[in-house]
């Protein structure tokens, strides 16, 4: 096959799926990793593609992370419903992760009435929030980000990794019945995906417009989670489900 072939077969599963992996051109293509691979290098210099592991992705669907005040102002009724629901999953004595985003900040005023409860959080903003309400409170260490308000790096991996969680509450960019959960920032991917691997039982908190949706980092498979969502349309249910567990607000 000529090359200006390979990419146009490329292009075309991107524009298709917004994503591709290498070892699907080389089933469909019956061609060599390496020489995929080099097709996509090139194809990223030309400015079509972005590389990520594993494959490759839509240059327009990579989702921009927007700072916590316009996070906060998107689809609010919706989050507030998502956290009302999320909430309630939590018991007395618990320790619970709450990861720093919008929706999992609007559980926050639910807490209070929990007893015994212990947050460990990686918001700075969710933090002074769960303090103002009384709320036993562990923040972890790290560099903070400028627009999220969220604190990531190595030191928050090491100490998540030393803790246990009953319950930890993810919110998440994007969910893709094939990419699984994304987001734009690989350090918050790495925080999330250190939440998950610590935990006895993981809810990621997403709105209907996180559905079908890429972000540049990979977070995990969407078995490792259970999705709290409003409501989604019948078809995506279905999809969805043969994914992983979904429980939606009614």
């Amino acid at each position: 096959m000529l090359t200006i072939e390979r990419y146009k077969f490329i292009k075309s599963e991107i524009d298709k799926y917004g994503y591709v992996k290498v070892q699907d051109i080389c089933h469909e293509l019956n061609i060599s990793e390496s020489t995929v691979r080099r097709d996509l290098q090139q194809l990223e210099a030309d400015g079509e593609l972005l590389r990520v592991h594993g494959g490759a992705q839509s240059i327009q669907l990579l989702k921009v992370e927007e700072n916590l005040e316009e996070k906060s102002s998107l689809n609010m009724l919706n989050k507030t419903a998502v956290a009302k629901i999320a909430s309630e999953l939590i018991q007395p004595d618990n320790v619970i992760f709450l990861d720093a985003g919008s929706t999992t900040f609007a559980m926050i005023p639910y807490l209070k009435t929990v007893k015994n409860l212990t947050v460990v959080t990686n918001g700075v903003n969710h933090a002074l929030a769960l303090a103002e309400h009384n709320i036993k409170t562990i923040v972890i260490g790290g560099q903070v980000k400028a627009n999220t308000k969220a604190i990531v790096g190595a030191e928050s991996i090491k100490t998540i990794n030393n803790l246990q969680f009953d319950l930890v509450f993810l919110g998440m960019n994007s969910i893709n019945l094939d990419f699984g959960y994304s987001t734009p920032d690989p350090e918050e991917a790495a925080i999330k995906l250190a939440a998950i691997n610590q935990s006895k039982q993981t809810y990621v908190l997403a709105d209907q417009s996180k559905f079908n949706q890429v972000s540049f980092v990979k977070v995990s498979d969407l078995n490792r989670a259970t999705i709290i969502t409003d409501k989604l349309a019948t078809d995506d249910l279905k999809n969805y489900k043969t994914k992983t567990k979904i429980q939606e607000v009614q």
